[in-house]
């Protein structure tokens, strides 16, 4: 489990530039033609992961696995086109989110091990009940916390995972980013 620690936001959105700027147009092409090591136009999971800490220097964000793994999942299918690779891999025209994904799901990582107090990589009810009030800060009122957990905990294994966290996240908008917690 990634150590409890203060994250420095400003530093992550600057070593990730998903922005829609000129500026970080041309930083993301640098970043592409160094991640993209054999380049042959796409990147691997691997080729992502190493640029996270040789390229990128996000060692924050290179330590957590299921948050890359999350982000390269949801950007390489994230744009309608058709891959001479196959859907293993993730082109130029999914970079960006890719990009965004690591920041947004690196979030929801600290999110979660904040609530997943005996580090299993996964929440249990008494966790989550217990969290209430710091969950509340970073997604507005639960009414029912046992509610909230049945709805969270899609395949009714008695504990939330990473992927269920994530999927009830989006939807609420989770914002831990200025929480010192």
């Amino acid at each position: 489990m990634v150590e409890q620690q203060n994250i420095d936001w400003a530093l992550i959105r600057k070593q990730l530039p998903f922005e829609k700027t000129p500026q970080q147009e041309a930083q993301r092409d640098e970043l592409w033609r160094l991640i993209d090591i054999n380049a042959n136009s796409y990147v691997s999971l691997a080729e992502l992961d190493k640029g996270l800490r040789d390229v990128l220097h996000c060692y924050q964000i290179f330590e957590c696995k299921p948050a890359i793994i999350r982000a390269f999942t949801a950007a390489k299918g994230a744009v309608n086109n058709k891959k001479a690779h196959g859907d293993y891999y993730i082109d130029r025209s999914e970079f960006r989110l890719a990009l965004l994904y690591l920041r947004q799901y690196f979030e929801y990582f600290q999110a979660f091990a904040r609530v997943d107090t005996d580090d299993d990589r996964r929440i249990d009810k008494q966790e989550f009940i217990s969290a209430k009030a710091k969950i509340e800060k970073w997604t507005g009122p639960i009414k029912n916390a046992d509610a909230a957990f049945r709805e969270i905990d899609k395949n009714n294994g008695g504990f939330i995972l990473f992927d269920e966290f994530c999927d009830w996240a989006i939807k609420k908008n989770l914002d831990l980013e200025d929480d010192d917690d």
